[in-house]
């Protein structure tokens, strides 16, 4: 019997301000493909073959935005701690802070926002990433600082 397949894995890092305080949550408006412009999306992207997921966000927000991180915990996500996103893909998610650079929109991107806390989901986000930032907006709101 052959081993199951195991999902295309894509990362993303809810980059915040302070991780014991965050007051505003960093959004990044996709450019592309066309099917998803205009809509905004934790930045991150797609695990390389070979390569472990932290690496990936790491490499992912250096290439999109310009930025360097410090990752906090990962956000657990309802399926075996992974966010559905679509198109068959699993999301793995870290709460982060900058920790170098500041956010310039790349090719993928047109713009990025800092959106302050209690208006995370002020933006229309990716359908994948609405209960994400939504889980995100929960625990900062009830729970307090994400370190742990």
């Amino acid at each position: 019997m052959g081993r199951a397949a195991v999902p295309p894995l894509v990362v993303a890092a809810a980059v915040v301000d302070d991780l014991t305080d965050p007051r505003w949550l960093l959004a990044a408006r996709r450019s592309r493909p066309a099917d998803e412009a205009g809509w905004w999306e934790l930045p991150g992207g797609k695990v390389e073959p070979g390569e472990a997921p932290q690496d990936a966000v790491h490499r992912e927000l250096f290439e999109e935005l310009g930025v360097r991180l410090r990752l906090g915990p990962q956000v657990p996500g309802p399926h075996d701690g992974y966010w559905p996103v679509g198109g068959g893909y699993l999301m793995q998610v870290w709460w982060a802070e900058l920790s170098g650079g500041h956010p310039v929109p790349g090719d993928d991107h047109d713009d990025v926002r800092l959106l302050p806390c209690g208006d995370w989901l002020s933006v229309r986000w990716l359908p994948g990433d609405v209960p994400v930032v939504s889980a995100l907006q929960a625990h900062t709101i009830q729970a307090g600082p994400v370190t742990g």
